[in-house]
């Protein structure tokens, strides 16, 4: 009696395992801790040329410190060094790239098998006994696994996806908070510089009243002209600090790490602007956040088909088992084994399931028109970086070549004219009020293009933000002129 029990319960039982070990053999990859991020990597590295990296240990998040210590500390960072610490160092980011391992964690959840449910029991006392164990497994989940392992999938990578464009938002977010900070700190440098000239004049004023060369009105307005542009370069501080603390939360910076410097100026203007004959196409070919509309889709398309699949039958069961009688009569014990096998399923009397169907259709249109706006939209935000980038850099070389030459040689004149005795002060001043505007436009302008330019690499591959492009960025040089 015992080994035709063993028999039946390892015939019962066999096929189970084996489908268990089969699916831990095809899950290798998906049940890996890093599952899904080389694809992450690869994909951002291409467009922002830096590494991206997942830490999951403490002897990962040790040698990624060092490497960004190394990267920073106390020294004068480019834009790349400052995209490179933002994605090693970012913890925003880092949350992020969970959603990767979330995902890769149901798709590896849906593999598995439905674990049955077994039940043991004894009836009657005495004489009789009765065994009864029964096992049931879900045959609809064994049905509609390849649906759902299916939808699974396209959800993994569209996390995959995600996690790129957030990976491309904090390069291009990056990248911005430094064009600001350097463009603060060369409006600041230019203030100094203004602010020591005018500072010598309005000492020199105070000594030609004392000699009665120059009467009250002219004195008061070149003193007059000294405060207006320590008032303004006082806020520049202000500006060029705010500035630079934006930039270091990017890059996830605190503490002695902060001890780093950007340049007094921000990269020349390019000779020649980039063409972009395709800028529309390569927008609709390379952009994460569309790719990730059309996977919504996708999996929407494969839910529909799940819904279909399970419209009648939401829950069916097979149940196998044996039942093992012993009864004692006149001293002998006899003992009876017998199989049985139940179907157990919901009868859709009620519930048709066309309500669910219904919400499935409707998801699916309703995700297939915000796929058709996306891809409207992307090829209008493409067109618009792109006049952005010519028009700003227009703008840019038309104030370094005309405007601030023009403001310089005027300024020039007055001073000779001014030591001729034949301009006044007042229009003097007013030369050289002219020429600081037009200096400082002059700075906005290549701000606003270097900006422009960054934004020209989101609305092509993904993760745009904030244009940026708001009024003068002002900020304040220390006296030595070294990096901040």
């Amino acid at each position: 009696m015992t080994r035709r029990f063993l028999k039946m319960f390892t015939a019962a039982w066999l096929p189970l395992i084996a489908a268990g070990c089969a699916t831990s053999a095809n899950v290798s990859g998906i049940s890996d801790p890093m599952a899904g991020f080389d694809t992450v990597s690869a994909r951002t590295a291409s467009v922002t040329g830096k590494q991206a990296v997942w830490v999951q240990s403490s002897e990962q998040a040790r040698i990624v410190s060092e490497r960004v210590k190394g990267l920073i500390q106390k020294k004068t960072i480019g834009a790349d060094t400052a995209v490179q610490v933002a994605l090693l160092n970012n913890k925003g980011l880092q949350a992020a790239y969970a959603e990767i391992g979330l995902s890769a964690a149901d798709v590896w959840q849906e593999t598995m098998p439905v674990n049955p449910t077994v039940s043991v029991g004894v009836i009657g006392i005495g004489l009789g006994r009765t065994i009864e164990s029964a096992v049931a497994n879900n045959l609809l989940a064994l049905i509609t696994k390849p649906k759902r392992i299916a939808v699974a999938d396209a959800r993994f990578r569209q996390a995959q996806l995600r996690a790129s464009e957030e990976t491309l938002r904090l390069a291009a977010d990056t990248r911005r908070a430094w064009i600001n900070a350097v463009a603060a700190w060369e409006t600041v440098a230019y203030l100094n510089k203004a602010q020591a000239t005018a500072d010598a004049a309005s000492e020199l004023a105070g000594k030609l009243g004392e000699t009665g060369a120059l009467n009250k009105a002219g004195q008061a307005r070149e003193h007059v002209f000294y405060a207006e542009l320590a008032g303004q370069t006082a806020e520049a501080k202000l500006a060029a600090r705010t500035a630079k603390e934006e930039l270091s939360r990017l890059m996830g910076l605190w503490g002695n790490d902060t001890e780093y410097s950007v340049p007094n100026a921000l990269p020349s203007l390019p000779k020649v602007s980039k063409a972009k004959q395709t800028i529309e196409a390569d927008a609709l070919k390379n952009r994460v956040d569309l790719q990730v509309a059309r996977l919504e889709l996708e999996a929407l398309a494969k839910s529909y088909g799940l819904t279909e699949a399970t419209r009648y039958l939401t829950d069916l069961e097979i149940l196998s088992g044996v039942e093992i009688e012993q009864e004692k009569e006149d001293g002998e014990t006899e003992t009876i084994v017998s199989g049985n096998v139940e179907l157990e399923f919901v009868i859709p009397i009620f519930d048709t399931g066309k309500a669910r169907m219904r919400k499935a259709e409707l998801s699916y249109m309703q995700a297939a028109n915000l796929l058709a706006e996306k891809a409207v939209n992307v090829r209008s935000e493409a067109r618009t970086a792109y006049d952005a980038y010519r028009s700003t850099a227009e703008i840019a070389r038309h104030y370094r070549n005309n405007v601030v030459p023009l403001r310089s040689k005027i300024e020039e004149e007055s001073v000779l004219t001014y030591n001729g005795m034949i301009t006044n002060t007042f229009e003097l001043l007013a030369d050289t009020r002219a020429k600081v505007n037009s200096i400082m436009l002059s700075i906005n302008a290549k701000r606003n293009f270097w900006l422009a330019d960054a934004n020209l690499g989101t609305a092509v591959y993904g993760g745009g933000g904030s244009s940026g492009t708001e009024g003068p960025t002002q900020a304040v040089a220390e006296a030595d002129g070294a990096g901040h």
